[in-house]
């Protein structure tokens, strides 16, 4: 029994703040991740490594319980990811897809844009560019920018219509850019959709975005 005034950390061998437990780097409690930053890393394409790398798989079950319980779209996107290449799961390819399809439904960015590329290349599906199409087309309208991008470069493939252009264009005027290679490619692919337009056009386009 201890003293009165006696703490548990007096007790012999307990650690103390400055002395902490040998275990605790392996005990410890990985914390479940806030929906907005598991976005930054689904549109950085970090999340799979975040889950397998760093956090060891421990939060499997939790992963599983917010995508297919509480459906929370981020995880939804998670989840079908692991199932699909078999990250800390067995490999589930179908029913990856069926998971990010639903993350897709609930107009999550990232899920429209990955099903885009998959259908566009024929990566886990039949190679399939009618449908791709729109899928990207969304993703980009939702403001993600290696969706606009990609999007762009189809344009310019052949896919979509002179239509979308003026509004490409918008997108790619509109991106604020650090990286210099990046910048210069943006400016690359806005200038081959000018050379597609009118010119009055394009006037019209780049007076637009003064205001």
């Amino acid at each position: 029994m201890l003293a009165v005034g006696q703490t548990s950390a007096a007790v012999k061998g307990a650690p103390t703040a400055s002395q902490p437990s040998p275990e605790s780097d392996e005990l410890r409690a990985i914390p479940l991740y806030e929906e907005h930053e598991l976005i930054e890393w689904i549109n950085g394409n970090r999340h799979l490594q975040r889950v397998r790398d760093r956090d060891n798989c421990q939060l499997v079950q939790d992963i599983e319980a917010r995508a297919e319980v509480l459906r929370l779209p981020a995880y939804q996107f998670l989840w079908g990811d692991m199932l699909a290449w078999g990250v800390c799961v067995p490999q589930q390819p179908r029913r990856g897809l069926e998971m990010m399809w639903k993350a897709a439904n609930q107009g999550l960015p990232a899920a429209l844009e990955q099903l885009g590329r998959y259908y566009y290349q024929g990566t886990l599906v039949q190679k399939n560019r009618e449908r791709a199409a729109p899928l990207m087309q969304e993703a980009a309208s939702l403001g993600l920018e290696k969706a606009q991008l990609t999007w762009v470069n189809w344009l310019l493939q052949g896919t979509g219509s002179p239509l979308d252009y003026p509004q490409a264009y918008l997108w790619l005027k509109k991106m604020v850019i650090a990286d210099k290679k990046q910048y210069q490619e943006v400016q690359r692919l806005s200038a081959a959709l000018a050379a597609r337009m009118p010119a009055h056009k394009v006037k019209e386009l780049n007076n637009r975005l003064l205001f």
